[in-house]
């Protein structure tokens, strides 16, 4: 961090081991340091967000995921205050942002390639991906097909409901959430994995630490001078010596993914 000019007094870092219960993880803590982060934030200011801790999913009630589900994460106090979900995320963390800004985060936790709402989601061609109904429909009719051959019924009801769900919905999810989550503030996200996969821990240097974490740091201290695009390349080659989660770059807004990439 003090490579790309942050200084410590100017951070809040939430450890759960903290003694101090204002700087621990807790729900309301996590929504505090978010909007500190990005409060009073102004054209050409640069801000950092790193989550590493614990993800999941939970059911999409208002029509903006294509596949049903929402993405969260779990503060250390979930089991009595509750998870905090994407859309919230982005409301606290990229709404309130000027056209200027740039805010870079890092989550590392499960399910968690959408996890911030960004529309633009970039493969390691540094294409733009869209939704791919056909492929989704193929893949639920062929977890249908190996439940059945497996003997699995209740597979097969949930494989078919899958299919018909994403089939009736459509990329809708997807089109409402470019239309209302586009920004013009310079939000870019790495994700520790794809929204269906897991993130996984890891132990360097006798620390524990999250995996994507650990490749993300090792890719720019081996290259600091790398594009968007050769950074998620260079990152998914060092998980791919030990690990299957695939990390995401996504973005509020159209990016080059061919500039070089800044903090």
């Amino acid at each position: 961090m003090e490579r790309h000019n942050y200084k410590k007094e100017d951070m809040v870092i939430l450890t759960d081991d903290q003694e101090n219960p204002i700087m621990r993880p807790t729900k309301a803590n996590i929504k505090r340091a978010m909007g500190w982060l990005v409060g009073g934030a102004e054209p050409n200011d640069s801000l950092f967000l790193h989550y590493s801790g614990h993800g999941g999913q939970t059911e999409d009630l208002d029509g903006d995921e294509d596949d049903g589900y929402d993405e969260v994460i779990y503060p250390v106090d979930h089991t009595e205050n509750g998870h905090i979900v994407d859309d919230d995320i982005h409301a606290m963390c990229v709404k309130p942002l000027k056209a200027g800004v740039r805010l870079t985060a890092i989550f590392d936790s499960c399910h968690s390639a959408t996890v911030m709402d960004l529309p633009y989601v970039y493969s390691t061609k540094g294409i733009l991906k869209e939704p791919n109904l056909a492929k989704e429909a193929g893949q639920g009719l062929l977890g249908a097909f190996t439940s059945y051959a497996s003997g699995d019924m209740a597979g097969v009801a949930s494989s078919v409901f899958g299919f018909a769900k994403t089939a009736m919905m459509g990329n809708d999810g997807y089109n409402k959430t470019k239309d209302t989550r586009t920004s013009p503030a310079d939000v870019v996200m790495w994700s520790g994995s794809k929204d269906d996969q897991t993130s996984a821990d890891a132990t360097i240097a006798n620390k524990a630490t999250g995996a994507m974490s650990y490749a993300f740091i090792s890719a720019l201290k081996a290259n600091p001078d790398q594009t968007y695009v050769e950074l998620l390349n260079n990152i998914r080659d060092i998980l791919m010596e030990k690990y299957s989660q695939k990390p995401q770059l996504s973005c509020s807004h159209p990016l080059d993914t061919n500039l070089k990439f800044v903090m």
